[in-house]
């Protein structure tokens, strides 16, 4: 394992590997056809490490003028009011300073919030209404399922489209989908097949948000001040999951239409926020948009191009899986030692309270250790943390404490993750990129209870721990042997000159 890199910093939010110098200038752009070298100036969306990692050749969505005929502008416009950046171009402003910022996240905290708390609304709505759990899991199916079908065709329209007005025409659907649904459940009537299709259409605009507002990020933030930018961002969902789900089935219980209200008008103060911020979420555009099929491509040959990239893809995909698996064991070893719901939802709570712990000290974790460092110690520090699990089934206090440290090295691995998909990606792909992570992620999360619930018919809640448990071990051997993590796809070490 890579040794701890412990340098001194100037600004508590500066990252260690930045292409930037330490200025908080942005860098000059390069006139086509110059290298970096040649300008003597890094170009932050085109980090070096990455043309070495793929043998020096440019992937199509990141050259930037070095071939003749480049049509993407990928020099960042020029300062304006909100953006971050401080008079002409100086010394950036604090994040709590930062107008555009702060509108951003406060927006997409409010969606997110929305979000989670009709995520338990609907199939809680369904199952107190006609009493099948058959219906509410179709419900609930309808709500996750734009995860898996919308995310590719999602990234590459967050952007083609201003991203700005994705998100505001996103929360205006969103307003008007469950405040129609409050208004139908106020009137008496549960129609299944409506819940359904509000479900759908909400997951469908909650996943261009999402995307939206995580690709917009670095256009309103200096790019030394995108690590705590994205710890921020981290804590603000990890805050509202644990928030929005008994804030959901607590409105439930005291009236059906309540959390459909409560979110609409949520998603109204959302549209609100983004009506206040005066810079603009993306780059200019100098070419017009290839059809969406030939986007998505594009992204997917990029991602292919990013070995780092793939590599920690690959590894958070088996872990989804593993973790979803764990759950379920979990809660089939408290219901065997006959414990209760309640010991179940303490356990998963506490989870979700180390993740906040996590996101929250994320920056101070890449501050000084190399991301390599970050992604294989978060590997082997899971495996450490699920063996015991097998031997804490029937002991909630000790299995919450395990889940609060899993959660927490989640936390860390998860802002580590976002810094690394807006380095690697340039501003034209970011939509893309992360649509590709997103959909890795939640395709991996869907197959890990069905996965889980077979092998625990068949050999029990203990053995299967300790099988989850081997395939961690045998994930953070292959990352610790993989040529893709071996080198980062950005220095790491020092700041180039």
């Amino acid at each position: 394992m890579t040794a701890p890199v412990r340098r001194p910093a100037t600004d508590p939010a500066e990252v260690p590997w930045l292409l930037t110098e330490r200025t908080g200038t942005e860098p000059a752009a390069r006139e086509p056809g110059t290298s970096v070298r040649e300008t003597g100036a890094a170009d932050a969306s085109v980090p070096e490490s990455v043309l070495a990692d793929t043998g020096g050749s440019v992937p199509e969505a990141v050259s930037a003028g070095a071939e003749a005929g480049d049509a993407v502008a990928e020099s960042r416009p020029a300062a304006v009011p909100g953006d971050g950046t401080g008079p002409a171009g100086g010394a950036p402003v604090p994040l709590r300073r930062n107008r555009d910022f702060r509108l951003l996240w406060g927006g997409a905290g409010l969606s997110l919030l929305a979000g989670r708390a009709t995520a338990v609304a609907y199939p809680l709505t369904v199952l107190w209404a006609t009493g099948s759990p058959g219906d509410a899991g179709l419900v609930g199916t309808a709500l996750l399922l734009p995860q898996l079908v919308m995310q590719l065709p999602g990234g590459a329209l967050v952007d083609r489209w201003d991203r700005r007005r994705v998100m505001m025409a996103a929360g205006l659907g969103q307003t008007l989908v469950t405040a129609a649904l409050a208004v139908l459940l106020l009137s008496g009537h549960t129609w299944l097949w409506a819940l359904l299709a509000a479900a759908f259409t909400e997951g469908t605009l909650g996943v261009l948000t999402e995307l939206a507002e995580r690709a917009a990020v670095p256009s309103v933030v200096p790019a030394g001040q995108l690590p705590c930018a994205l710890t921020g961002n981290e804590a603000r969902t990890r805050g509202a999951a644990i928030a929005g789900q008994p804030l959901g089935s607590a409105l439930v219980g005291l009236g059906a239409a309540l959390p459909y209200a409560a979110a609409a008008a949520a998603q109204l103060a959302s549209v609100l926020c983004l009506f206040g911020i005066r810079g603009r979420l993306q780059q200019q555009r100098a070419a017009p948009p290839a059809r969406i099929g030939t986007e998505i491509r594009e992204g997917l040959v990029w991602m292919w191009r990013q070995p780092f990239l793939r590599a920690v893809m690959t590894a958070v995909a088996v872990t989804n899986v593993l973790f979803q698996g764990l759950n379920l064991a979990v809660m089939t070893g408290i219901q065997d030692g006959h414990g209760s719901q309640f010991e179940v939802g303490v356990v998963l709570s506490l989870s979700g309270a180390g993740g906040l712990a996590g996101a929250v000290t994320g920056g101070w974790w890449q501050r000084r250790l190399l991301l390599r460092t970050l992604v294989l110690g978060g590997l082997l520090a899971w495996t450490a943390l699920m063996v015991p699990v097998a031997a804490a089934l029937h002991t909630s206090l000790l299995l919450g404490a395990l889940f609060a440290a899993s959660g927490y090295v989640g936390g860390v691995f998860n802002v580590a993750g976002g810094v690394l998909l807006v380095r690697a990606a340039p501003d034209r792909m970011r939509g893309r990129a992360n649509s590709l992570a997103n959909l890795v992620g939640s395709g991996a999360m869907a197959a890990g209870p069905v996965a889980a619930g077979f092998l625990l018919e068949a050999v029990g809640a203990v053995r299967s721990v300790l099988a989850l448990s081997a395939v961690m071990a045998l994930t953070a051997v292959c990352a610790l042997l993989s040529p893709g993590l071996r080198k980062a796809p950005y220095p790491e070490s020092e700041n180039p000159s």
